[in-house]
C-alpha cells in the first residue's frame, strides 16, 4: 500500500512543526526538570524486576533437585521464597507505577503550561496569518493524543528497558547457550521494526496534519457562517471539507495498514523464541550440555522476555503518535521572535510610515511605497475600497506586522525594533474581533489595568456607553460573563473592549472597525462619547463609515496598496478626486 499524496499547501500559513533537534532538546529540558522522579520510577521498577527473577531461578533450581533426588524438606523453601520474591515484586512494581502516573502528570502539566505561554508570547502577526484552526488543534488534540505517551508510554518504556536488560542478563548468566534463540530472532524483529518505523514517524505527522487541516476548515467555515451563507458558498465549503477529510482519512487508513503488517510479524517472533528455546534446549539437554534445571530456568526467562519487548515496540509504536504530536507542540518554540532591542525607547509621539512594502506571501506585495506622517494627539482617517491594504497599513502603523521594506517609526524608533510589550503601553489596535473571558465583569477589565479600582471601571464603562447595562447586571461588576454566565450581546462585548482600551490608556490608537457590530446610531452616539476620552490622543481610524472620515483632522485615501490623495476632508472633496466620489457616493446611501 502506497502513502497518500501530500497535497499543495494553500496560501494560509500554518505554524511550524517541530524538527527532530528541537523535539529532542525539549525532551532533555524535560528530562532536566524530572530527572529525580525519573530516576525513582526506573530505581523502583528494578527491584521489582529483580525480586521477578528470583521466582524461575528458584523454579529451575528445585527442578534440578527433583531430578538428582535431593530435593526432600525444600519444597517449602523454595515456596517461601517464591512467594516472597512475587510479593516483593508486586509491591515495587505497584509502588513504581504509582510514581510513573506522577511523574506522566507532572510532565504532560509542564508541557501544557509551556505551550501556552509561548503561544501567548507569540507574535501577533503570525497568528494572524496562520488562523486559530491549527493553534486550537495543537492546544487540544495533539495534547490529548500526547496525554497518554505522556503518562503511560515514557514511564512503561523506561521500565520495560530495565526489565529487558534484567532478564537477558539473567538468562545469559544462567543458560548461555539457550541465548542463541534470541540473537536468531533478532534480525527479524529488527527488519520489521526497521520497515515500520521509517514509515510510520511521517506517517502519523501526515495524519495529525491532516486532522489540524479540517478543523481549520471547519473553524473558518462557521466563523464566516454568515458570508457563507450569503453568497451561496455552502457546496464549495462542503466539497472542500469532504476532500480534507477524505485527505486525513488516507493517512488514517496507512497507518492502520502499517500496524497490521507490522504487529503480526512481531508476534510471530515471539513463538520463534518460545519454540526455539523448547526445541534447542531439549537438543542441549539430551546432549547433556545442560541441565534440566538450567533449561527449565532458561525457557521461563526466554518466555519472560517477550513482555518487556512487546511493551517496547507496543510503547514505542505509541511514541511515534506521540512525537508528532510532540512535535507539532513544540514548532510553536521555532517561530522567530522579531530581533528587538531593549534600549529602544520613542523619543516623542509621532508616528511615521517611510516608504513602506508589505505583502503576506514572498513577491507579492500589498502595499507600496507607502509613506505617511501622523503628528502626535491627530486623529488620521484611512479611507478606500475594500481589499485597498487600510487595515493592513493599519496593522503596521500599530506594529502588529514588521514592513518588508521601509520602516514605521514611533517617536523615531522602529516600532519592529522595541520589545512588543512597549509597543503595545503606547500603541493600541482595536477592530471588530472581541473576546469575553470566562469570569466577572470586573476580572475582563482589568485584564487591561490590573490595580484599577471600582470607580475607574465604572468610569470606563461610562466612557463607552456601557455603564447603563451594566449597572442593570443582576451582579454589577461581579456578574459572571462568558462561557458559562451571562452571554454579552455582540454589541456589549465591542463596548466591553473599548472599555478596555481606555482603561489601557495608550496614547496612541488604531481603530479598526470598532464600532462596527452597533447599528449606525449607536455607533454614531460611541464615536462621539469615545472622542471625549481620546481628546489629546493619537488616532488613526480605518473608516468604513464615512461620517468617522468627516471628523478626522486629515484623511488618507489608499488605493491598490498606495495612498492615492492626501489632505482634510473639505479639501478632498473640492478636489474631485476619489475621495469625493466615495463621499458622494455613501451620502447618497445615506
Amino acid at each position: 500500500m502506497k502513502p497518500p499524496l501530500i497535497q499543495e499547501r494553500g496560501p494560509a500559513t500554518m505554524l511550524p512543526v517541530g524538527s527532530p533537534a528541537t523535539v529532542r532538546s525539549y525532551v532533555r529540558l524535560l528530562a532536566r526538570r524530572h530527572f529525580r522522579g525519573f530516576g525513582a520510577v526506573v530505581g523502583l521498577h528494578t527491584v521489582a524486576t529483580l525480586a521477578g527473577l528470583v521466582g524461575p531461578w528458584v523454579l529451575g533450581s528445585l527442578v534440578e533437585d527433583l531430578s538428582a533426588g535431593t530435593a526432600k524438606g525444600r519444597v517449602l523453601s523454595a515456596v517461601g521464597w517464591y512467594l516472597g520474591a512475587l510479593l516483593v515484586q508486586s509491591a515495587f512494581m505497584g509502588w513504581s507505577r504509582l510514581r510513573g502516573g506522577v511523574l506522566g502528570e507532572e510532565v504532560l502539566a509542564d508541557l501544557r503550561e509551556d505551550f501556552l505561554v509561548r503561544s501567548v508570547a507569540l507574535p501577533p502577526g503570525v497568528l494572524e496569518r496562520a488562523g486559530t484552526g491549527d493553534l486550537v488543534s495543537r492546544g487540544t488534540t495533539d495534547i490529548d493524543r500526547l496525554s497518554k505517551s505522556i503518562r503511560e508510554a515514557v514511564p512503561e518504556l523506561a521500565v520495560a528497558l530495565v526489565s529487558l536488560v534484567l532478564v537477558l542478563g539473567a538468562l545469559v548468566v544462567t543458560s548461555p547457550l539457550l541465548a542463541i534463540t534470541v540473537v536468531v530472532a533478532l534480525p527479524l524483529i529488527l527488519s520489521t521494526s526497521r520497515w515500520y518505523f521509517r514509515r510510520a514517524p511521517q506517517s502519523y505527522r501526515a495524519e495529525s496534519a491532516g486532522y489540524a487541516a479540517v478543523n481549520t476548515v471547519l473553524a473558518e467555515t462557521v466563523d464566516a457562517g454568515r458570508t457563507v451563507e450569503s453568497l451561496r458558498l455552502g457546496t464549495d465549503r462542503v466539497e472542500l471539507t469532504d476532500r480534507k477529510i477524505g485527505e486525513w482519512q488516507a493517512w488514517e487508513r496507512y497507518t492502520l495498514w502499517l500496524r497490521s503488517v507490522w504487529f503480526p510479524t512481531v508476534e510471530a517472533t515471539y513463538a520463534i523464541v518460545i519454540v526455539g528455546t523448547l526445541v534447542l534446549g531439549g537438543l542441549f539437554t539430551v546432549r547433556g550440555w545442560l541441565t534440566v534445571g538450567e533449561l527449565t530456568a532458561g525457557v521461563l526467562y526466554a518466555q519472560a522476555l517477550t513482555h518487556p519487548v512487546d511493551l517496547i515496540l507496543r510503547w514505542y509504536d505509541e511514541l511515534q503518535v506521540g512525537q508528532a504530536s510532540l512535535a507539532r507542540l513544540v514548532g510553536v518554540r521555532e517561530v522567530e521572535d522579531p530581533e528587538t532591542d531593549e534600549l529602544a525607547v520613542p523619543d516623542g509621539r509621532r508616528v511615521e510610515a517611510t516608504d513602506v512594502r508589505f505583502g503576506y506571501r514572498e513577491g507579492a506585495d500589498v502595499l507600496h511605497g507607502i509613506s505617511l506622517d501622523v503628528a502626535p494627539g491627530s486623529r488620521v482617517a484611512l479611507v478606500g475600497p475594500s481589499g485597498a491594504g487600510k487595515s493592513t497599513l493599519g496593522r503596521l502603523l500599530a506594529g502588529i506586522y514588521a514592513p518588508g521594506r521601509g520602516t514605521v517609526t514611533l517617536g523615531g524608533t522602529a516600532l519592529a525594533r522595541m520589545p512588543a510589550e512597549r509597543v503595545r503601553a503606547q500603541v493600541a489596535l482595536v477592530n471588530q474581533e472581541h473576546h469575553v473571558f470566562v469570569g466577572t465583569l470586573r476580572d475582563n477589565l482589568r485584564l487591561a489595568r490590573p490595580e484599577a479600582d471600582d470607580t475607574e471601571l465604572r468610569a470606563a464603562l461610562d466612557a463607552v456607553d456601557a455603564g447603563e447595562w451594566a449597572e442593570a447586571l443582576a451582579d454589577g461588576l461581579d456578574t459572571e460573563v462568558g462561557s458559562g454566565g451571562v452571554a454579552l450581546t455582540p454589541p456589549q462585548a465591542q463596548q466591553l473592549a473599548l472599555a478596555r482600551l481606555v482603561l489601557a490608556d495608550p496614547h496612541t490608537l488604531v481603530l479598526d472597525e470598532a464600532t462596527s457590530l452597533l447599528d449606525p446610531r449607536a455607533a454614531r452616539h460611541l464615536e462621539r462619547s469615545l472622542s471625549r476620552v481620546l481628546e489629546g490622543r493619537t488616532v488613526i481610524a480605518i473608516a468604513h463609515r464615512l461620517h468617522t472620515a468627516h471628523d478626522a483632522d486629515v484623511i488618507a485615501v489608499v488605493e491598490r496598496g498606495r495612498i492615492s490623495e492626501y489632505g482634510a476632508h473639505h479639501e478632498l472633496v473640492a478636489a474631485g478626486g476619489p475621495y469625493a466620489a466615495l463621499w458622494r457616493s455613501w451620502r447618497d446611501e445615506h
